[in-house]
């Protein structure tokens, strides 16, 4: 019988190809249960979840013209969670499976190649996998609610489409920018730090509605203002100075509708130049929002996804042999990728579970990893009454998320500080 297979997405086909020594694009969710983790009944629930996730139990593979994901034969075998989050996916692990299903004492953990799916894709994973994980703990069924799927439905055509696809316009958008701050640090030896800020949900809110802001504008000017400050001290000459953009991934499903669980997510660069003088918050914040407000439309969106798309569909590159098409994506990468911003803040928003599940659910937590050139990256996840904020590098210095964590304290907003470090 001929093994299923499926092509990466548009947003996925970069990630093969600009892999190198020491880095993946990876991301993590986990859910902390009240109780610790049976590992069979964990894997019994991995085994039954996989006809209902075909795009999410494969392999990468090459072919002459393109990588592809191919279906796997049987189910990751859960491991108990080692070392430090989002340890490198190196390719021979991805050659077997592209995802990671953990455990220790309380947590369930995931971790996805990035060609897989994005964050939303990856917690509707996740909390389909809890409960079916429940399920078999209590003996009762969890309603397919709140993003939880019915594990004994078949995957639905419009869960397993590549969205960027039938939502281009054709119409390339010109997204022309100017080169942005790069952090700089000294680099650790195959180790992440993540400094985790749990803060009180009602606190945080409180605190963007006082700058007349949602949380995610709020997050990403403070992280803002943090970086401004931090290079006026490196750097006292004002006409010196870069501009300073935080990139924030806009989940492109609330704008069209769809449904898919593989990738559909772009992102903005939002930000200043500080060679044009000071900003106070409250500016960033408002210099922010109309950014977002202007680019994040669905007909700006559809350009950006033309960008994308357009290329690929063109008969002479589609017919270019792997390597070569692989050297001048990297090349591409290189100069545009991921110069124009400084760091991602991705907000995954507000978490729910149904009902029957919440008692036995005690957190939930979604964690990005460093870029291929950032060294410092974060991201945001609301459950119930606390909202975790997951900043994560690759350099030894703690600068950013101190200077980030102490201006959120300065504005009244209380932070319990995590990390897996002493």
């Amino acid at each position: 019988m001929s093994k299923q297979w499926m092509r990466l997405d548009n947003a996925a086909l970069i990630f093969p190809a600009i892999r190198q020594r020491g880095w993946a694009n990876v991301f993590r969710v986990s859910a902390t249960l009240t109780e610790p983790v049976d590992p069979a009944l964990l894997q019994q629930a991995a085994a039954e979840l996989m006809p209902r996730f075909p795009s999410m139990y494969v392999r990468l593979k090459t072919g002459f013209f393109w990588y592809y994901l191919e279906e796997l034969e049987e189910p990751p075998q859960v491991r108990e969670d080692f070392a430090f989050p989002l340890t490198l996916m190196q390719g021979k692990e991805l050659k077997s499976c592209c995802l990671r299903i953990m455990y220790f004492q309380n947590r369930i953990a995931v971790e996805f190649f990035h060609s897989l799916t994005d964050g939303t894709g990856g917690m509707v994973y996740l909390k389909t996998l809890t409960a079916r994980y429940l399920s078999l703990r209590w003996g009762r069924e969890i309603p397919a609610e709140e993003g939880v799927l019915d594990w004994q439905e078949s995957p639905r055509p419009e869960e397993l489409e590549d969205s960027f696809i039938r939502h281009t316009n054709g119409v390339v958008l010109n997204d022309k920018e100017p080169d942005a701050l790069r952090l700089r640090g000294s680099r650790a030896a195959n180790f992440n730090y993540l400094t985790t800020g749990v803060i009180p949900t009602a606190a945080l809110r409180e605190a963007a509605h006082r700058f007349g802001a949602t949380v995610t504008v709020f997050l990403a000017a403070v992280m803002e203002e943090a970086i401004l400050n931090y290079q006026a001290e490196l750097c006292p000459v004002r006409k010196r100075r870069k501009p300073v953009k935080v990139t924030v991934p806009i989940n492109l499903r609330r704008l069209y509708g769809s449904r898919t669980l593989r990738n559909f997510v772009l992102t903005l660069n939002t930000g200043v130049d500080p060679r044009m003088g000071d900003y106070s918050l409250e500016e960033l914040c408002k210099v922010i929002a109309a950014q977002l407000a202007a680019e994040g439309t669905a007909q700006q969106m559809a350009g950006r996804i033309a960008a994308n798309v357009t290329p690929q569909q063109i008969f002479l590159i589609r017919a270019i042999p792997l390597g070569l098409k692989s050297f001048v994506m990297r090349i591409i990468y290189n100069r545009r990728g991921e110069t124009k911003g400084c760091i991602n803040l991705s907000n995954l928003g507000v978490v729910r579970v149904p009902e029957a599940m919440r008692s036995q659910v005690s957190r939930m937590e979604f964690i990005i990893g460093t870029q291929r050139s950032y060294p410092n990256n974060c991201s945001v996840a609301t459950y119930g009454e606390q909202t975790y904020v997951n900043m994560i590098r690759n350099i030894r210095e703690s600068e950013l998320e101190r200077r980030f964590f102490s201006r959120l304290v300065d504005l009244g907003v209380p932070v319990a500080i995590e990390s897996n470090t002493r």
